[in-house]
């Protein structure tokens, strides 16, 4: 990367923005690990974040500053240069509620039951074409106009909701970096094939369009080259994870997402965290299994339930002896898929408790909120943690957990989850699906030995304090570096 390259400042692209702004003008902290992943990198780099205005209070700060870039200092810390790009309400909703969510969503994760849905007629391609790709053309209007005069300029575009947008850049700025960064996993070939043709070949152009992808795993980037090769029929070397397009070459790469333990620890210690830890520990039994979600149906909540009804009718010694935590905090309940299922969470925990329970003994104790510090001091006593993802494209609480407990509590991780890639070593591994290996993984994690519990969890730990989200951000400026500087692709 020349000089001038690397002093320019940053552009970052993404649905949502570090902030957002109530109508009285009030701030808070944006919502999301999108947020959470990037927010450091205004630590290292002068930053413009481009990123859609989500109510309101968005909107009127957008217009206050005519559309424009404007400081502003997060809550929690970090100053940033902030664009807020409003579009037609209508045009947002399609783009959200109809293609980004449900529809690549689902793809992503596996979750359509094929047999059922989708059906793609004229509503969702309409969606598609004055929803999803009016709003990365909006998107692509604002950061052209952040990086005018700019020589050389360095764009970081985010997540699923903006697959579109690299086109429309490089179509104005040929002279552009792009780097694109996939949050959740990238399903195999078939699972696009739900896409018409039409909107598929136009997505994956769209993002490959980018100088560099990158995902979470290894095992993402092997489907997406994979995808290339079978969908677009594109020349793909999968040693050095390079696809070739249009006389240009596309690396793809993996950059697993650190948690920044220091804060996370630091969150563990307030004040109101040992409020919940009392409250806790009073009502706590002999055993403690947690969970910590969003409602989100890749998070296959409802076959934990089962897994541990069926660990309490297989081993009834454990009757009166062990609560199930659940703390999850409902997801797009615009969606009706999602309000539906949240209605099965909870009609599930009540026959569960209903079957088991007692007159002083409720086994699954459900906390429908999102209480990051009620989180935290669950975090710090439980025995057994699970995350039992269908499909996940890292799961960070599955980092978050084994920093923070103080029981030495055993991780069963879901080996589809991005972070069993790292962490699979030391947590019990679990096929998502299969409900009866889940309950004997329960039984396994409350019988453990004591030495075995101990050298998990120093495992988990090391692993996870190995690296923090700064070197994160610095592998994929370094990668920046060297793609733009023509060095070749590696197989990393």
């Amino acid at each position: 990367m020349s000089e001038s390259r690397q002093q320019q400042p940053l552009v970052l692209v993404s649905n949502r923005g570090p902030v957002t702004f109530d109508t009285d003008g009030s701030i808070q902290r944006g919502t999301g690990g999108l947020v959470t992943a990037l927010s450091g990198l205004a630590t290292y780099r002068e930053v413009t974040w481009v990123a859609n205005a989500m109510g309101r209070g968005d909107a009127e700060q957008a217009r206050k500053h005519d559309g424009k870039a404007f400081r502003v200092q997060s809550p929690v810390g970090g100053d940033y240069d902030v664009r807020l790009v409003v579009s037609d309400e209508e045009a947002y909703e399609s783009f959200y509620s109809i293609i980004s969510n449900p529809m690549l969503w689902f793809i992503q994760h596996n979750l359509w039951d094929l047999s059922n849905a989708p059906d793609i007629r004229r509503h969702e391609v309409d969606a598609y074409e004055y929803g999803y790709k009016l709003v990365n053309e909006d998107l692509a209007r604002a950061v052209v106009e952040e990086i005018d005069g700019v020589d050389e300029p360095v764009v970081m575009i985010h997540d699923y909701h903006l697959y579109l947008l690299p086109q429309m850049i490089r179509e104005r700025r040929p002279d552009v970096f792009l780097h694109h960064f996939v949050h959740i996993p990238w399903s195999q070939s078939d699972a696009w094939r739900v896409l018409p043709s039409k909107m598929r070949e136009e997505i994956y152009r769209g993002i490959l369009a980018n100088d560099i992808i990158g995902f979470h795993t290894r095992s993402y980037r092997r489907n997406f080259l994979q995808c290339c090769e079978d969908l677009l029929g594109l020349e793909v070397d999968h040693a050095q994870g390079v696809v070739r397009i249009d006389d240009r070459e596309v690396w793809v790469r993996a950059y697993p997402l650190p948690i920044d333990a220091a804060s996370t620890r630091t969150v563990s210690r307030r004040v109101r965290v040992r409020q919940f830890e009392d409250e806790l520990l009073r009502r706590r039994r002999d055993f403690m299994i947690l969970r910590v979600d969003r409602a989100d149906l890749s998070k296959n909540v409802l076959r934990g339930f089962s897994a541990f009804d069926l660990f309490l009718e297989q081993h009834p010694e454990f009757s009166e002896r062990v609560t199930f935590v659940a703390q999850l905090m409902p997801s797009r309940t615009d969606v009706p898929e999602y309000r539906e299922y949240l209605e099965r969470i909870e009609a599930l925990v009540a026959v569960v408790n209903h079957r088991h329970g007692t007159p002083d003994w409720m086994p699954i104790q459900l906390k429908l909120r999102d209480d990051l510090e009620e989180a935290m001091a669950s975090y710090r006593h439980y025995d057994a943690h699970i995350v039992n993802a269908m499909f996940d494209g890292m799961n960070l609480v599955a980092k978050e957990g084994p920093i923070v407990n103080e029981r030495n509590g055993v991780s069963i991780l879901s080996e589809n989850t991005g972070a069993h890639e790292e962490l699979g070593e030391f947590a019990l591994t679990v096929n998502p699906f299969d409900v009866q290996e889940l309950a004997d993984m329960i039984h396994r994690a409350l019988t453990m030995s004591n030495e075995e519990r101990r050298r998990r969890a120093d495992g988990l730990r090391e692993i996870v304090l190995a690296r923090n989200p700064g070197d994160w951000i610095d592998d994929q400026l370094a990668d920046i570096r060297r793609k733009a500087s023509g060095a070749a692709a590696h197989d990393d």
